[in-house]
């Protein structure tokens, strides 16, 4: 069966390109991310390419690819862009796919709706990825209400980075998220460490 999964973190800078190039090698999934803000020659999309190995991924261009590395909605405004969540259409794609959002789920994309906003149009699975910071118990489980008060289904979330038992363990005793993964802290990133854990979690996804 074709699955389509939403990466999305707790915050910024948590893993979500890393989580996204594994699963896009473990389902040898197409990969699209919707909104890149931030280098144009070094966006995400590039990294998810240059770190996957198969060669059945496609790779879908944004919607909107934007020069700032600030929030979406920041980042357009000094453009004079304005995003229009009606052209943020899904590729017609017949593989898995994995979408990747930018930054956490409250970011803005306009002067009125939220990554949130598109997530809940969608309905996809998402899988949250989530680090161990002073904090990150807390914006976990913000993340996860969030999702569910908007009938959001969620397929995992994905630890990643040295693991901190005690907020894990808080984590999952009060989201009750049926299924987790686990990436530790990485030296090196590159195709072999990506096929590596693709391998270890494929036939779990």
């Amino acid at each position: 069966m074709r699955k389509t999964l939403v990466i999305a973190g707790i915050s910024t800078e948590v893993g979500k390109t890393l989580v996204s190039a594994i699963f896009t090698e473990a389902l040898e999934a197409d990969y699209w991310k919707p909104v890149q803000s931030g280098s144009i020659s070094d966006s995400d999309t590039t990294a998810v390419r240059d770190g996957i190995s198969n060669l059945k991924s496609t790779l879908h261009p944004e919607s909107y690819l934007l020069k700032e590395p600030l929030s979406p909605h920041a980042a357009a405004a000094l453009e004079n862009i304005q995003i229009d969540l009606n052209k943020i259409k899904v590729p017609d794609s017949k593989n898995h796919l994995i979408i990747e959002m930018a930054g956490g789920l409250m970011v803005p994309l306009n002067d009125t709706q939220l990554s949130l906003d598109l997530l809940k149009e969608w309905k996809f699975p998402v899988v949250l990825v989530a680090n161990y910071y002073l904090g990150s118990i807390n914006h976990t489980l913000l993340s996860i209400d969030a999702l569910r008060s908007n009938s959001i289904p969620i397929h995992s979330i994905v630890f990643n980075g040295t693991c901190v038992p005690a907020s894990k363990e808080a984590i999952l005793r009060y989201a009750k998220v049926e299924h987790y993964f686990e990436i530790p802290a990485l030296d090196v990133i590159n195709k072999e460490t990506i096929k590596k854990y693709a391998q270890q979690i494929a036939d779990h996804i």
